[in-house]
């Protein structure tokens, strides 16, 4: 049986506090603890001043009320007044400054949640990313920082000072008049609070409706805008629009629903705190009457109603904010907790250097326990050599990078790199030590500098440069009117296929891998550019381990080796001649390619000598209409 909602909440302020009290305690750290002890100081003058502020009040009042029918000028306590505005001043001064001072810790500690979320959510596993979305994601996380300062402001600065506040002054009454002030005060606010508790829990599922319909809309939107060509190209603008407004016409009825109960829950506190005035009035107007209160009393008492009613008010406004903002924060601890798929060992050393030898030994692995992708295939990558992976659609090919990528772990068998398993050393050497040059290559909204140089953060600009003209991209770059500064678009779509491709060999280029991985990189090019391509790429592999995983058979002629995979096993295996002349299943996909390349060639040619003689037939009929 999991926490309950309670317990979720208390376990998200828990977790919260570490970072408002950082345990380091040099620098930085140190001045931030120091502005916490600050801030609480600043809190209880600034409430002390508060209180004594409708006492000062009282006694003026009594100074100057008329003796005897007559007021005497000469009697006016002006040293009452003045210290009337000094607590008056010292209140509001002192509680600005406990905002400005702890502003800061609470801008910190949002910072470093946020952080923490979202380093944690890059090392989660490709499994978990491929499930959600990413527009819902960074909403959680938006949604989150926003909560913690929400809960940071409310609970430590509003609730708890209101709270002591009104025990205060429920006790000063006491012992100043008479028991019944403190009984009603305390029923009207435990009344209040209780009615607040109630009513908002109840209402909070329809908070949680919007907020959940709010992020369906925003995953719609963000997913339709990223897939803009798609949207285009099937003329779905409309039903693009029909998606979007349908998740919206929930979000607007989850609304409705939300904002009518909220005027439902301030009607019911306005009618309590109403009866709980009127009753402490009418108290104190019968004290006057009986003798045993004076006017000033009678001021206090009223004054005091006065300064706890809006703190009461915002009480339940804050209980409202606070328990959204701990629902916000626990959807985002909760990414916390999703555990990491594939995790390093306990003291993993680092994938030691060495020429690149890449092996894969009788690996098996699913996605699914049901559903077996690989099903012990096995091959060895000597250093500086290239081994291309082909087979029809679904065979495993694209796993096979992936495994070896350690985006996921082998349920059986070993991969390994110069003779270590990969799961006994660190995800990030291992990765360091690979360059990918994927089918879909993209590209962050920024310059194709930045896009360059993310092979490696920090390159000179002089090495980006020498990266862009190996990848055969420095001539086109030159052509653009902002050069290496121009921005290439959300996930580039200002570039065309093939200048995305050479941008991404690029980067490859600068990162210096031992071992490169080409994935389709060259299959959704035309052939022109894929041959532009091919020999950028030809130049990339020199000297280094390579796998090429390719759909088309014409990419991986000169690879030293080739694998035909088929349903997750190893069908065939030789080079491009070998396994021509054996006639089996790699011999069948060349002739169909072939035959469909030739296919291609000659549409072309026909169309071509079409057009030729469309265009010698005008000259000829212009010809005979000008004689």
């Amino acid at each position: 049986m999991g926490p309950t909602g309670g317990e979720n909440h208390l376990r998200t302020f828990r977790s919260i506090l570490p970072y408002l009290w950082p345990r380091d305690q040099e620098g930085d750290e140190r001045g931030l603890r120091i502005r916490v002890v600050l801030a609480v100081a600043f809190l209880v003058v600034a409430k002390a001043a508060n209180v004594l502020v409708p006492i000062v009040y009282a006694r003026a009042v009594d100074a100057l009320a008329p003796q005897n029918g007559a007021l005497a000028l000469a009697a006016i306590p002006i040293a009452l007044v003045i210290g009337y505005g000094l607590m008056r001043v010292m209140a509001a001064a002192f509680n600005e400054l406990r905002n400005a001072v702890f502003a800061k810790v609470q801008a910190r500690a949002g910072r470093r949640v946020a952080l923490s979320v979202f380093k944690h959510l890059h090392e989660l596993s490709m499994r978990f990313h491929m499930d959600r979305a990413t527009g819902g994601l960074s909403r959680v996380i938006e949604r989150g920082v926003r909560g913690i300062a929400v809960v940071l402001n409310f609970m430590l600065f509003n609730i708890l000072p209101t709270i002591v506040e009104i025990l205060f002054v429920c006790v000063l009454l006491w012992i100043l008049f008479d028991w019944r002030f403190a009984a009603v005060i305390l029923a009207t606010i435990g009344l209040y609070v209780a009615f607040t508790l109630l009513f908002t829990n109840w209402r909070l599922k329809f908070r949680r409706q919007m907020n959940e319909t709010d992020q369906e809309a925003n995953t719609k939107a963000v997913d339709s805008l990223l897939n803009y060509e798609t949207v285009k190209y099937f003329n779905n603008e409309r039903h693009e629009g029909r998606r979007y407004d349908e998740s919206m016409t929930r979000y607007e009825r989850a609304y409705a629903r939300s904002e009518t109960t909220l005027n439902m829950l301030n009607a019911g506190q306005a009618t309590i705190m109403a009866a709980g005035l009127t009753l402490v009035m009418l108290l104190a107007g019968h004290g006057i009457a009986a003798g045993t209160m004076t006017v000033g009393d009678f001021v206090m008492v009223n004054t005091y109603l006065i300064q706890l009613y809006l703190p009461l008010n915002i009480l339940g406004f804050a209980y409202r904010e606070i328990k959204q903002g701990l629902t916000d924060m626990d959807e985002m601890f909760s990414l916390l907790d999703v555990p990491r798929e594939v995790q390093d060992k306990p003291g993993a050393p680092a994938l030691s250097a060495g020429a690149g030898r890449v092996e894969f030994e009788a690996v098996k692995f699913h996605y699914r326990p049901d559903r077996e992708i690989l099903h012990g295939v096995s091959f060895e990558v000597p250093p500086g050599k290239m081994l291309a992976i082909v087979g029809p659609t679904g065979a495993g090919k694209s796993t096979i990078s992936r495994l070896l990528f350690r985006f996921y772990d082998v349920t059986g068998g070993a991969v390994r790199i110069d003779g270590q398993d990969i799961r006994d050393v660190t995800q990030d050497s291992v990765r360091q030590a690979i360059g990918v040059v994927p089918q879909d290559t993209v590209l962050f909204n920024d310059t194709i500098a930045y896009n360059i140089a993310y092979g490696r953060p920090g390159a000179s600009e002089e090495e980006v440069i020498e990266a862009a003209k190996l990848a055969q991209v420095h001539d086109f770059v030159l052509k653009l009117p902002d050069g290496y500064r121009t921005r290439v678009g959300e996930r580039g779509l200002k570039l065309s296929g093939g200048e995305k491709q050479r941008v991404a060999i690029a980067r490859t280029i600068l990162k210096n891998p031992r071992i490169l991985i080409l994935d389709e990189a060259t299959s959704a090019l035309d052939t022109r550019t894929e041959q532009e391509i091919q020999a950028a790429l030809r130049g990339v592999a020199q000297g280094r381990t390579t796998l090429v995983i390719a759909h088309r058979l014409s990419t991986v002629v000169e690879a030293d080796e080739i694998i035909v995979l088929e349903a997750g096993r190893v069908a065939e295996r030789g080079t491009h001649a070998g396994l021509i002349a054996e006639g089996g299943l790699y011999a069948e996909m060349w002739r169909r390619q072939s035959e469909a390349v030739a296919a291609a060639e000659a549409a072309a040619r026909a169309e071509a000598e079409a057009g030729f003689d469309r265009s010698r037939s005008a000259r000829v009929l212009g010809e005979m209409t000008k004689s």
